[in-house]
């Protein structure tokens, strides 16, 4: 039987597709790990890497292999935190997912008050979108969240935490960049705009959809993708505008200007925290009850 190290080593190079990297990342030498990938292949009997060639290719029994040693993995490390849990509230192992504007937005001042009134609890804290947040809730992978909405599912609790404004992502040398000049949303009508995927970040999608339509506008749309980052990234590079959570101030991003949008009614942007119904562990209710604390309060702000 195959063993977690070498699921483990099969995961890293599958995902580097490079020995040397994927050792790296293990802080193991090559030579066992290639050692470990060839007695994985003979345990399973097929090969699960072409290397016929000069780069390294998964095949196609190495590519369905890699969803199901990823899951053994996650699986694994789910039993060895729920053993640890203990029976307090005080001390304890909490598994939460957030996304990646939420790091900047709420994560930094709800995980400082955690250090500090929860300093047992262990959070064990794992970026993912919301859709992937929301599967690894319902499957015990992770015991609280911070997605956007909506959330379904009579066996999830949820409660709202943040909502924030849409700032216009400019790069530095367009003309809607210059200094104190006011920007209305109708500015954006036929610009080239870098737009959320409707698949991989549906609910940023569905909310400028639901801007622009009820402002009748029509931006170009050059690029659909689902990270924050990323857009950004293109801004910078030219490529066209964006609209952005506020929270993207945080990335202080160069050669990009953020700026407040006239015409945009309120915070569209919302941020919820969701957990299982039928979760009693007492450090997951110690931890959402310091979160829904530190939301009432009000989150700090970059």
């Amino acid at each position: 039987m195959f063993t977690l190290n070498q699921l483990e080593s099969f995961v890293a190079v599958a995902e580097t597709l490079h020995y040397g990297r994927a050792a790296e990342r293990l802080s193991i030498s090559q030579p066992p790990l290639s050692r470990r990938i060839q007695l994985l292949e003979r345990e399973l009997g097929v090969e699960l890497f072409d290397r016929a060639g000069r780069a390294i290719q998964l095949t196609t029994a190495g590519r369905s292999f890699l969803g199901d040693a990823r899951r053994i993995l996650g699986l694994s490390e789910q039993a060895t935190l729920t053993v640890r849990r203990v029976p307090t509230g005080e001390t304890g192992t909490v598994a939460m997912g957030f996304t990646a504007s939420s790091a900047h937005s709420v994560l930094d001042a709800f995980v400082a008050a955690a250090r500090t009134r929860l300093p047992g609890v262990d959070l064990v804290l794992r970026e993912r979108v919301s859709g992937t947040q929301l599967e690894e809730l319902r499957s015990g992978e992770l015991d609280l969240v911070l997605v956007r909405p909506p959330v379904r599912g009579g066996e999830l609790v949820h409660r709202p935490l943040y909502r924030e404004p849409l700032l216009a992502a400019i790069p530095a040398e367009h003309p809607l960049a210059v200094p104190d000049r006011t920007l209305h949303v109708h500015d954006l009508d036929g610009e080239p705009f870098v737009m959320y995927s409707p698949a991989e970040a549906r609910y940023f999608y569905e909310v400028l959809v639901g801007v622009f339509r009820s402002t009748g506008i029509a931006p170009r749309y050059v690029q659909h993708l689902s990270q924050v980052h990323t857009i950004l990234a293109l801004v910078r590079a030219g490529l066209g505008l964006a609209l952005v959570p506020r929270a993207a101030e945080a990335f202080g991003l160069d050669g990009v200007v953020l700026r407040p949008v006239e015409g945009i009614d309120g915070e569209p942007v919302e941020l919820v925290t969701a957990w299982r119904a039928d979760d009693h562990n007492p450090a997951l209710r110690a931890i959402r009850e310091l979160l829904l604390e530190v939301a009432e309060h009000g989150f700090s702000r970059s």
